[in-house]
């Protein structure tokens, strides 16, 4: 038993008495993970990493979320600094 491993969860091939179709009733499954890359036995941190990056880079984002969360952030900041009456001030040149 490895420190750094994860535990396996248990697989049981039950399949109930009375059930007449493909493939079991009974796994668990995501609704997404066929569209996805990140899912599944991924060795290593590297092995992750790199499909992470892969899955961001090649699936577009079609309804802009990735910017509105930006924008709502970028609101935020400038609410909270106009509440604790930051001075702009110091960004400019002085002569």
């Amino acid at each position: 038993m490895g420190i750094l491993s994860t535990r396996k969860n248990k697989k049981y091939n039950y399949q109930p008495r009375y059930y007449k179709g493909e493939g079991n009733p009974y796994e668990l499954k995501h609704k997404f993970d066929d569209y996805r890359v990140t899912v599944g036995n991924n060795k290593g941190l590297k092995t992750k990493l790199n499909n992470a990056v892969g899955d961001y880079k090649y699936n577009a984002d079609k309804t802009g979320a990735n910017r509105r969360v930006l924008i709502i952030i970028g609101l935020l900041i400038l609410v909270f600094m106009f509440i604790i009456d930051f001075d702009l001030s110091i960004f400019s040149l002085k002569r």
